[in-house]
């Protein structure tokens, strides 16, 4: 992986427009004009899609005119494995150099706008330097997640050793693509009670499955339903941006979700599956029936005991509306949070710059010492500690005060009272299952969904996934578990629909995770559950830093903060199946993971 960082050498842009009739390219060829079908090792349980040239030609992007061409440098200015963000004219692509050949694809990663030329490029595939997606640089398909979308790719062609990127304009400008979908080819009435796959949960497994179904010809009908009032959204941003709306959250606009007849019921929440009549009965009392059913009902706040239960302006943070209230609420006023979650951290950041005041109550000594170890928990407790905020740690809530019916005060087990306005409580969750326990669908004593390698339960038909379930884990010798994250969420529900399908499928990814506070970014990689000591690399006072978790002698997971792309350069190592040692990060020396140039 060698030289994908290497500082850029000026080069002189020279754009045209093309304007020759006789070319009519579809937007989207492979470079070369070469169809470049998907490696067979990538995760997601997908064995391949089909190529651009396979698929209809996009209505929009035939005409001559549309397309730009830009002369960009000399063959010889890029080595082998190293990548260049260049000007096309009409935009931005990155320019990429592997065993000898030339690809051009989007130079933005469609989930979050990160710059690719910083991620890691390894065997045809580049992966994202912030979350980790990856994507195929010959096709632009998206290989692993997260994110919905693929990548728009250019066409390349050397011409007397000069580097030619051929492009679309509204390919430059969109820099995304989503993959082909079938359409549903039942007459349906949208009141029929029957769908050919039903989706309980609105989160990134049910749509991925949904849109999964969609992508590998699936023309029957799929219904998801939520007891959210709004349709799929970003939920890691509701605790990071809590002034954000629905609609600019959303994953999929109303639109998008109708030309894909994927439908969507909100404010229905499922009551009893019966899996003898393929049935499920909504609190409604509405009932529909089912050949196929995915459940992807995610989790649901920790229960939590203390006097003052109905005193108004506590939130367990779970839906934009939520977050709404609880940024309104806190404005130049007192906020609590109430446990050291990620997502407890996460509000208690966000709420820094609007409240009076913000405390967090923890029943640790130290926030994220079990996910995270001890040191970096002091450096970011540090950070917090920073911005204003104070800390009631090895403490508990006794009781929530209010007057006229709205919170006034939190009072802790060591009798302290913290002036509140607002409390959160982020205390941990719990699986969203209690609804499936007279179903004869198989749970672990914690409330776990188990589920084999193709994500189906105990019962034929029936699939779960995301947060709710216990799944065979490859890097555990499939021991099964539960990893509740965002990205893992999304192979989840891909696996699901291929195994729907009869394709073979199984997870094959690795765990990702991310966290920003202060506008400082905590990126994860591995699975960490179990470590017995904590490698640190870097400076843990000014925030800059690697720590590696080892269990045994060998490096399980990694985390880092202000030393993008070495969390994703360490998920592409473990991804291959390689194994990174304890020795190998215990030296100091790790040049061998990061390139100075990308720091």
């Amino acid at each position: 992986m060698g030289g994908c960082f290497s500082k850029p050498k000026p080069v002189e842009v020279k754009v045209e427009l093309s304007l020759l009739e006789k070319e009519r390219e579809v937007d989207g060829l492979s470079p070369n004009g070469k169809a470049s079908p998907l490696g067979d090792r990538r995760p997601n349980g997908a064995p391949g899609h089909c190529s651009d040239e396979e698929a209809p030609p996009p209505r929009l992007y035939s005409k001559p005119r549309d397309y730009v061409e830009a002369t960009i440098c000399h063959v010889k200015d890029l080595e082998n494995g190293q990548m260049r963000e260049v000007d096309v004219g009409s935009g931005r692509a990155l320019l990429i150099k592997e065993h000898g050949e030339f690809s051009a694809i989007a130079h933005k990663c469609p989930h979050y706008g990160a710059p690719l030329v910083k991620g890691v490029l390894s065997k045809g595939h580049i992966r994202c330097p912030w979350h980790g997606a990856c994507f195929n640089i010959a096709s632009g398909e998206l290989e692993d997640f997260p994110g919905l979308d693929s990548l728009a790719t250019f066409q390349v062609r050397v011409e007397k050793d000069k580097v030619i990127i051929r492009a679309n304009k509204q390919a430059l400008q969109a820099q995304k693509r989503s993959k082909p979908m079938s359409r549903c080819s039942a007459v349906i009435n949208s009141n029929t009670g029957f769908s050919h796959v039903l989706i309980i949960g609105s989160g990134p497994a049910g749509l991925v499955c949904a849109e999964t179904l969609r992508q590998e010809g699936f023309t029957d009908r799929i219904v998801m339903v939520t007891a959210d009032r709004h349709p799929p959204y970003d939920r890691p941003k509701l605790s990071k941006s809590l002034e954000s709306t629905a609609e600019q959250l959303r994953l999929r606009s109303p639109e998008f979700l109708q030309d894909h007849d994927i439908e969507v019921l909100t404010e229905k929440e499922v009551a009893v599956v019966d899996v003898k009549m393929r049935a499920v009965t909504f609190v409604d009392g509405s009932r529909m029936e089912y050949r196929k059913l995915f459940i992807a009902t995610g989790s649901r706040p920790r229960p939590m005991s203390y006097q003052g239960m109905d005193v108004a302006n506590v939130f367990h943070l779970g839906t934009p509306d939520d977050a709404n209230s609880i940024a309104r609420l806190a404005n130049n006023r007192n906020a609590v949070v109430v446990g050291t979650s990620f997502i407890g951290m996460e509000v208690a950041a966000a709420l820094t710059d609007k409240a009076h005041s913000v405390s967090i109550i923890g029943i640790e000594s130290i926030p994220f010492k079990k996910a995270l170890g001890e040191k970096v928990g002091k450096a970011i407790m540090k950070l917090f500690e920073a911005n204003r905020v104070k800390f009631y740690m090895l403490n508990e809530v006794s009781e929530m005060k209010g007057q006229h019916g709205e919170l006034k005060e939190v009072v802790l087990k060591s009798g302290k009272m913290l002036r509140a306005d607002v409390c959160v409580i982020g205390t941990g969750s719990v699986p969203a299952s209690g609804f499936l326990k007279q179903s004869g669908i198989h749970m672990d004593s914690k409330g776990f969904i188990t589920v084999n390698k193709a994500m189906q339960t105990n019962v034929e038909g029936v699939f779960a996934g995301g947060d709710v379930v216990a799944f065979p884990f490859p890097q555990r010798n499939n021991k099964k578990v539960n990893i509740p994250h965002w990205q893992m969420a999304h192979v989840h529900g891909r696996v699901a629909a291929l195994s729907m399908m009869g394709k073979p499928a199984e997870v094959q990814t690795v765990p990702y995770f991310w966290s920003a506070m202060f506008g400082k970014s905590i990126r994860y990689a591995g699975y960490g559950e179990g470590f017995d000591d904590v490698i640190i690399q870097g400076d843990l006072e000014e925030l800059k830093f690697v720590a590696f978790y080892t269990r045994g002698e060998e490096v399980v997971a990694v985390a880092s903060m202000n030393y993008d792309p070495i969390v994703s350069r360490v998920a592409e190592i473990l991804g291959s199946g390689k194994l990174i040692r304890k020795r190998d990060v215990e030296t100091g020396d790790i040049s061998w993971l990061s390139d100075k140039s990308s720091q």
